[in-house]
């Protein structure tokens, strides 16, 4: 992955260089100075932004099922 494709996929995840490097205990400064300097990012970052994506995804659907979960089945909202 090139710096760029990083940068348009954290704007995808809703997130900045600065959160990011916060989640993954990284110096937001070494993000954007190492890696866009080489154009390069290392490997598993492709890897965790994926994993990340379909955790939100995930917790997107169960907000939506799970609602209102003290009412009833049968009078639940959707």
């Amino acid at each position: 992955m090139d710096f760029e494709s990083f940068k348009a996929t954290l704007k995808k995840c809703d997130l900045t260089i600065k959160e990011f490097a916060s989640m993954c205990g990284l110096n937001p400064n070494s993000i954007s100075t190492s890696w866009k300097a080489k154009n390069e990012v290392p490997q598993w970052v492709e890897t965790w932004l994926q994993n990340y994506i379909k955790a939100k995804t995930l917790d997107n659907v169960k907000d939506v099922i799970c609602s209102d979960e003290s009412a009833p089945i049968g009078e639940r909202d959707g």
